[in-house]
């Protein structure tokens, strides 16, 4: 029985119980006093025997009623949040000053309005359910108001916690992943992207603005969310393989791997340590495909505007830290791509991006970080002016649930073009629970 029905049972039982001790005390006192007869004391005697039945079925009763209370409680719990499913989310807010050198190029400082201070704010809840132990259903819900230079790809000012939902919250991202087997992963989902189902963590460096994701965020890896499926090996030692699909289906009638639909198909191979990681991935692109972060204007439109709609992309991965942090010794992390378009023109048929990013941890206080990384985005081999972003940052933590990072970002040339320049600023805080 549990504490709370002892504790009922035992109250009500001393309470029913009170008047026999009283009738007992009545009793003996009516035993020590000579002016009753034995029949007297004798029927008295009996009378509480009778009594003290009726007591314990009383007592019965409570129990039973304890025991359906019990029984409705539990169903209650059933019915309510799953002891299966776990929740944790976080809030950001960012403020972001941004100067472009476009606007005075063409004569006017107003010309686009990019040049602004704003601020914005995203939040996200992730639930996690499992029905097995080892499988896990995942979905994210968020919602935002980041616009304009918050979610600008052109220049490189989107930033990680940017989100175009206008205060509306969405089911962001849902899918399903199970094991099979020992060694091997499976996911599928009407909205997941393909690098959450890789292998091999490709880059350790954690960005600020989205196209330093994951070791350069252009034709490799760059991604959307969509309809899609993968698999997964990793071996015991080290080695791991993967490879999934992902078909931009969501909002259209296309079908899923059909010509009509924009498809990404991306598989990878790599090696990783404790210390260390090397990989490599072919992500094939069709119907017109586009998705990435790290590249200039003048490499998408030079090569979708001439009905080339399939390529192909290759890309490298590699990460070392150091055992210890706190040390003067960064950890680094470097990327390189290179694409071949289908039917383009000799010119344009190729491009090429790098990346390196740089952290230092603990260098200040326990769990701080300092993140700098550079790099050529995405070009063809004949843009005339080669692009290049940077972006560094200083983050820390308030309490163990508020980091804030103040941050400095920019790029020349971003899109070939002489001096089309983009310089920032970005104060972040974000909440997690």
């Amino acid at each position: 029985m549990k504490l709370f029905q002892q504790m009922l049972v035992a109250g009500a039982s001393l309470s029913l119980l009170a008047p026999i001790a009283a009738t007992a005390s009545d009793v003996i006192n009516l035993e020590e006093m000579n002016g009753y007869s034995r029949s007297k004391t004798k029927s008295s005697r009996l009378d509480s025997k009778t009594f003290i039945n009726e007591v314990s079925e009383d007592i019965a009763n409570l129990k039973g009623r304890v025991d359906g209370l019990e029984v409705k409680q539990n169903e209650f719990e059933a019915g309510g949040f799953s002891d299966t499913t776990t929740l944790d989310g976080k809030a950001v807010f960012a403020l972001m000053g941004t100067d472009h050198s476009k606007d005075k190029l063409l004569g006017d400082e107003s010309a686009d309005g990019r040049d602004s201070l704003a601020a914005a704010y995203q939040y996200t809840m992730n639930l996690n359910s499992s029905f097995t132990g080892d499988d896990n259903l995942y979905v994210r819900l968020r919602t935002g108001n980041g616009h304009g230079n918050f979610v600008d790809k052109e220049y490189g000012t989107y930033l990680s916690m940017g989100s175009g939902y206008s205060d509306e919250l969405h089911v962001d991202k849902i899918w399903y992943t199970f094991p099979v087997g020992e060694s091997n992963t499976v996911w599928v989902g009407p909205k997941i992207e393909n690098y959450y189902m890789h292998a091999t963590t490709p880059s350790i460096y954690k960005p600020v603005t989205k196209q330093f994701t994951l070791g350069g965020n252009g034709d490799a890896y760059g991604a959307s969310t969509d309809s899609g499926i993968g698999w997964a090996y990793k071996a015991d030692n080290g080695f791991a393989v993967s490879s999934n699909v992902v078909s931009k289906q969501n909002g259209t009638t296309n079908g899923f791997l059909t010509n009509q639909a924009k498809t990404s198909w991306a598989t990878q191979a790599g090696y990783t340590t404790d210390q260390w990681s090397v990989s490599a991935i072919v992500n094939q692109k069709y119907n017109g495909w586009t998705d990435g972060y790290y590249e200039s204007l003048q490499h998408t439109s030079s090569n979708f505007t001439e009905g080339v709609t399939n390529f192909t992309a290759i890309g490298l991965r590699g990460w070392w830290r150091p055992q210890e942090t706190g040390t003067a010794t960064p950890a680094i992390s470097l990327g390189y791509d290179t694409t071949d378009f289908d039917g383009a023109p000799e010119a344009s048929n190729n491009s090429t991006a790098w990346f390196a990013g740089l952290t230092w941890q603990d260098m200040f206080q326990a769990d701080d970080r300092i993140g700098v990384a550079f790099g050529q985005p995405t070009m063809n081999e004949d843009e005339a002016h080669e692009p290049f972003a940077y972006e560094a940052y200083y983050e820390f933590k308030a309490n163990d649930s508020i980091t804030i990072t103040p941050t400095i970002f920019g790029g020349t040339n971003r899109n070939g073009t002489d001096g089309d320049d983009v310089f920032g600023t970005i104060l972040q805080t974000t909440f997690k629970f």
